[in-house]
C-alpha cells in the first residue's frame, strides 16, 4: 500500500499475536455449539444442512478480528518515507534600499523615477519566489519599510504606499546603506545582497557611504548600486503661483561614489536612463544572484495511520449493525 514504510511505535505490532489466539478461542467456543432442545431424539435434524445465513454469521468474528488488527497497526503509527532525493533550491536575502527624495519625481522615467523603480522592483520580487526580501527607504533620513520576509505580497503592498515626502528630504545614502546592513547582518543566508537605487548625491546623514560599505563587507554583504536618471537634464514637476508646471533640471548622480561602494563589496554599479534600461539592470542582477544549493540527502516522513484507523472504525460499525439487525438473536 505504501512505499518505504516505517513504524514510529513498532512494539505495538507484537499485539497482533492476539488475532490467532482469538481465532483459537472462537473455534473452541463454537466447537460443539448446538441448540439444546428437549426431545426424544434429534435424528430428524441430523441431515439438515446449515443455511447461508448461519455461515455468514461467522463472518462477524472476521470483521471484529480485522478491525482489531487494523487498530493495532494504527497504534504502531506507520509512516511512509521518501529519501535521497536530489533537489536544488535557490535562496538569497535581499534588501532593496530605495531613494524617496524629491528629485525621484523627475519624469525622465515614466511616469516618474520613483514609480518606475517601484514597478520594476515589484516585478523583480515576483520572479524570485525562494528569496527573502526587505525594503528600506531613505532621503534625508531612513527607516525600514519592510523587514526581511518571504511574504512577497506584503512587501509589494508596502511598495505601493511608498511616496516622496514621507520623510525629511535630502539624500542620506550612507544612512540608507547602514540601515540595510543592519537588516542583513544576522542573516544565515548563503548570499546577502543590497540593491541601492538613488538619483542624487550624498548630502545628509551621519554615515558616509564608503564607511557603510566597509561595514557591509565585514558581514559578507554584496551591494549593487543603481544610479537612475537620464543624461543632462530631466523634466521635473514644480508648483508655481499659476499652477503645476514642468521645468528641466540638471541630473546630478555621484557615479564615482556609487561605483566605489559597489566595487568595495564585490558588487556592480549600473546606470538606468530609461524604464527599459532599469528592467535590463534588474534582469542582469537576477542572473548574477543565483545561489544554488544541491541537497542529496533528503528525508520526509508522512503519517499513514489514518486509513487503518478509518477502516477499523468502518468494520466495527458494520459488525455492530449486522449483529443487531440481520444476525440479531433472541436472548
Amino acid at each position: 500500500m505504501f512505499n518505504n514504510v516505517e513504524f514510529a511505535n513498532p512494539g505495538y505490532l507484537y499485539l497482533l499475536i492476539i488475532l490467532p489466539l482469538l481465532g483459537i478461542w472462537y473455534w473452541y467456543k463454537h466447537l460443539n455449539d448446538q441448540a439444546g432442545i428437549q426431545m426424544s431424539g434429534t435424528e430428524s435434524f441430523s441431515s439438515k444442512t446449515k443455511s447461508l445465513k448461519q455461515y455468514l454469521y461467522f463472518g462477524l468474528y472476521l470483521l471484529r478480528a480485522a478491525a482489531i488488527g487494523l487498530l493495532i497497526i494504527a497504534l504502531a503509527r506507520p509512516q511512509s518515507t521518501s529519501s535521497r532525493q536530489d533537489v536544488t533550491i535557490e535562496g538569497i536575502d535581499i534588501v532593496l534600499a530605495l531613494d524617496v527624495s524629491g528629485s525621484m519625481l523627475a519624469m525622465d522615467l515614466k511616469p516618474d523615477r520613483l514609480e518606475a523603480a517601484k514597478e520594476v522592483a515589484s516585478e523583480f520580487i515576483s520572479g524570485r519566489p525562494n528569496d527573502r526580501f526587505g525594503l528600506v527607504i531613505f532621503s534625508g533620513e531612513t527607516f525600514t519599510q519592510a523587514p526581511l520576509t518571504t511574504d512577497h505580497i506584503v512587501v509589494k503592498n508596502l511598495f505601493k504606499n511608498v511616496k516622496s515626502g514621507m520623510i525629511e528630504d535630502g539624500t542620506a545614502i550612507g544612512d540608507g546603506l547602514a540601515t540595510s546592513v543592519n537588516r542583513l547582518k544576522d542573516s544565515k543566508a548563503v548570499s546577502k545582497v543590497i540593491i541601492l537605487l538613488t538619483d542624487g548625491v550624498n548630502n545628509m546623514g551621519s554615515l558616509d557611504p564608503l564607511s557603510s560599505a566597509e561595514i557591509a563587507k565585514i558581514f559578507g554583504i554584496r551591494i549593487y548600486t543603481i544610479g537612475v536618471g537620464t543624461e543632462g537634464t530631466a523634466p521635473y514637476p514644480v508648483q508655481t503661483p499659476f499652477g503645476p508646471d514642468v521645468r528641466y533640471v540638471e541630473v546630478q548622480i555621484d557615479e564615482a561614489l556609487l561605483q566605489q561602494v559597489a566595487e568595495l563589496t564585490e558588487g556592480r554599479y549600473f546606470r538606468a536612463t530609461s524604464n527599459r534600461k532599469l528592467r535590463e539592470i534588474y534582469d542582469e542582477i537576477d542572473k548574477l544572484e543565483k545561489s544554488k544549493i544541491d541537497v542529496t540527502e533528503f528525508k520526509k516522513k508522512t503519517e499513514e495511520f489514518f486509513p487503518f484507523a478509518f477502516f477499523a472504525f468502518l468494520l466495527i460499525t458494520l459488525e455492530i449493525l449486522l449483529r443487531n439487525t440481520i444476525f440479531k438473536s433472541a436472548p
